[in-house]
């Protein structure tokens, strides 16, 4: 379709069309512009958040990380108490934790003590 026809079915000057366009290239077009356009081109407009990686692989990251701050946080407390675990006992703490916690909602937010917390170095024996 030309610009000028397009123009003309969006209601607006080649200016406008133009500056739409513009807009559209540098990714600063208004949503409600763009489905104005896509009216008048009879389309529909797809908005979508596609991630970059694997959604479970995202989630296990971050419960790892999660349960590797909180299993760290305890593994310190009990060194000060001279009840340090080995390494191997840690990592199995951190995985055990780490499944836990990729189940439970609050996944995503700052670690929050709400999460049970026998689960931090209990129940992997």
């Amino acid at each position: 379709m030309r610009a000028e026809d397009l123009a003309r079915r969006m209601d607006v000057s080649q200016s406008s069309l133009t500056r739409l366009e513009r807009s559209e290239k540098s990714g600063r077009v208004r949503f409600d512009t763009l489905k104005r356009a896509a009216d008048a081109l009879e389309c529909e407009v797809v908005y979508a958040l596609v991630p970059r990686r694997p959604l479970e692989e995202m989630v296990q990251e971050q419960a790892r990380k999660r349960a590797l701050a909180r299993v760290g946080r305890t593994a310190h407390t009990m060194a000060l108490e001279d009840q340090a675990l080995v390494d191997a006992k840690l990592e199995e703490r951190v995985q055990f934790l780490a499944r836990y916690l990729a189940t439970r909602p609050g996944l995503w937010v700052e670690d929050s003590e709400g999460d049970d917390p026998s689960a931090t170095l209990s129940g992997a024996d």
